[in-house]
């Protein structure tokens, strides 16, 4: 991996599930910094889609295949099953309509991965019981600034994913860069999760 990489704790995590030579679709790519781990570590190849004009540009120098398109208005361009997975990396929270998303996920890739903060962990509980909206590292956002718009804890998505004929296949918890395996719903800032459809 390129030291000039600013790689978060869920890429690794990411990255075990992501086979030699996978074609991947990376939704909200941000700079592309996880395709390019992926490239690197993986020799993974494929497209990132994003909306800031900056994001682009920084794609762009990153050498990273990136497309400007809206996700909330689906992934039309693709066809069926074009990808081996498409990933979807601490941005579900801020989609207006999440069952869209994860269907077109599933429509274009054969299986999926997100990523998603939990609002269950602990320490975001207290903030709550303390009257204030949580605020962490990986959750910046003041309550009138923040991008999420749909707060769920680990249980609350995995019922959604039963729900909606989506099998869960791997689960990965961490709190920073530690695995959680003891009450994660309790205990876990943040999972990822591979999953297909039923």
């Amino acid at each position: 991996m390129s030291p000039s990489i600013n790689t978060r704790a869920d890429f690794a995590a990411i990255a075990r599930w992501v086979k030699a030579d996978a074609n991947v679709l990376d939704l909200g790519c941000g700079d592309g910094s996880l395709l390019k781990y992926l490239k690197e570590t993986r020799n993974a190849h494929g497209y990132g889609i994003e909306i800031a004009d900056a994001n682009i540009i920084a794609c762009v120098e990153k050498g990273v295949n990136v497309i400007q398109m809206n996700l909330e208005a689906g992934l039309s361009g693709f066809e069926p099953q074009s990808f081996d997975l498409v990933i979807l990396s601490q941005t579900l929270q801020a989609m207006h309509n999440i069952e869209l998303v994860v269907k077109e996920i599933l429509r274009v890739g054969r299986q999926g991965i997100v990523t998603i903060p939990n609002f269950g962990y602990w320490r975001r509980r207290i903030q709550i019981i303390r009257g204030r909206m949580p605020v962490s590292k990986d959750l910046p956002y003041q309550w009138y600034d923040t991008p999420n718009i749909h707060l769920c804890t680990f249980t609350d998505f995995e019922t959604f994913c039963r729900d909606h004929g989506v099998r869960i296949l791997e689960r990965h918890v961490m709190c920073g860069e530690s695995a959680v395996s003891v009450l994660p719903n309790l205990f876990g800032s943040l999972a990822v999760y591979r999953f297909e459809k039923m």
